[in-house]
């Protein structure tokens, strides 16, 4: 299992950002999906998940309303769109599968928004 993220940066708050997740190693359709993030001196959180065939979804409720979550099974990748982002938001980012009990994480991708 092998996750390439990509799309983290430097923001202004209110700005936008949209991360991607390209999974390869499984069969990335059948399986429900997450993204996490951890902020310095903070737990690893859960952001948003998504479930395999994308219908039903959760979300944190620090970012209800400007997160967005989605996922292309023809491309195996997971996207967080992220909106109306604050410095609050500033952590690295990960995406999180789970697979015969274990989990698999990528290598994160720091998002920063500060002015």
């Amino acid at each position: 299992v092998q996750f390439v993220e990509s799309g983290g940066g430097l923001v202004q708050p209110g700005g936008s950002l949209r991360l991607s997740c390209a999974a390869s190693g499984f069969t990335f359709s059948i399986y429900d999906m997450s993204w996490y993030r951890q902020a310095p001196g903070k737990e690893r959180e859960l952001v948003a998940g998504i479930t395999s065939a994308g219908s039903r979804i959760n979300y944190a409720d620090s970012v209800k309303g400007r997160f967005t979550i989605s996922r292309d099974n023809t491309k195996n990748t997971v996207y967080l769109q992220m909106n109306s982002l604050k410095p609050e938001d500033t952590a690295v980012y990960y995406c999180r599968t789970t697979v015969y009990y274990h989990n698999y994480w990528g290598q994160g991708t720091q998002v920063t928004v500060s002015s």
